[in-house]
């Protein structure tokens, strides 16, 4: 699980996140809301111990501050935004570089990487295309292949941040799905920071509300998805709704 205890981030005198406390269980998907420039990103990135922070951050029930490089990878794995991937590698060849953290002294790739990022491939349904170059893949196929590579990290939390932004609906809907099936199925510890509102309804088990670096609210998505509280947050007024076919809230904006 991640569990998180008054967390500041700061870039010189800036303050960027402050006094962040939130906890995931296992099995369970976070989903992280809030306007751009809320710190979203940065509670990502401060959790995959890319910048530095102050306060406690735990991971699977160690400290992250105690911990190496290979050993932080192999608890947490992060989808990025779309990254940039190398196009001249194949598919496969890409998903290996999550093995990074398992090499042994010489960098060595073993039968058992091979099988765990085929296995990985598979679950993201991209078996199929495994030695195509990663330039001649759609962003769809791209996304699903980021996926793979943090799958195949074989950690026990995973990081997304923003993962359906340049997607359309369909391949946002399909990778979510597939999320959701991984950290039931895996047991996985999943946050996830969204834009949408209606997809964090539909997918997350609790919602964190971040704005201008403080934590708003947490929660259900029943909770924190309020018409008063996101009317404020967003500044435009929205109602929410019982969805009409499926049991989730939807959260519609209002004209004006």
């Amino acid at each position: 699980m991640i569990e998180i205890n008054h967390l500041n981030v700061s870039y010189g005198t800036r303050s960027i996140l402050k006094d962040i406390s939130l906890r995931v269980e296992r099995g369970e998907i976070m989903a992280l809301l809030g306007p751009n420039g809320s710190g979203k990103s940065t509670l990502i990135r401060a959790l995959s111990g890319v910048i530095p922070a102050t306060g406690s951050l735990c991971l699977a029930g160690r400290t992250l501050s105690g911990l190496d490089p290979a050993s932080r990878a192999r608890l947490v794995a992060v989808v990025p935004q779309m990254a940039s991937l190398p196009p001249a590698f194949t598919v496969l060849e890409t998903v290996l570089l999550g093995r990074t953290p398992y090499l042994n002294f010489l960098g060595q790739l073993s039968a058992k990487d091979h099988e765990i990022a085929r296995s990985a491939l598979a679950k993201v349904d991209a078996l199929a295309f495994a030695e195509r170059r990663v330039g001649e893949l759609s962003g769809g196929e791209q996304q699903r292949v980021l996926l793979a590579r943090a799958l195949a990290q074989s950690t026990p939390v995973l990081l997304l941040d923003e993962p359906t932004t340049h997607l359309d609906l369909q391949h946002q809907i399909g990778l979510l799905d597939l999320v959701h099936r991984l950290a039931r199925q895996e047991n996985l510890t999943v946050l996830i920071a969204l834009h949408d509102l209606n997809l964090a309804a539909r997918y997350a088990d609790s919602v964190a509300l971040i704005v201008d670096g403080e934590l708003k609210a947490q929660g259900s998505p029943a909770e924190v998805l309020r018409p008063d509280l996101l009317s404020s947050v967003y500044q435009w007024p929205v109602q929410v709704i019982q969805h009409p076919f499926q049991d989730t809230l939807l959260v519609l904006p209002e004209a004006r």
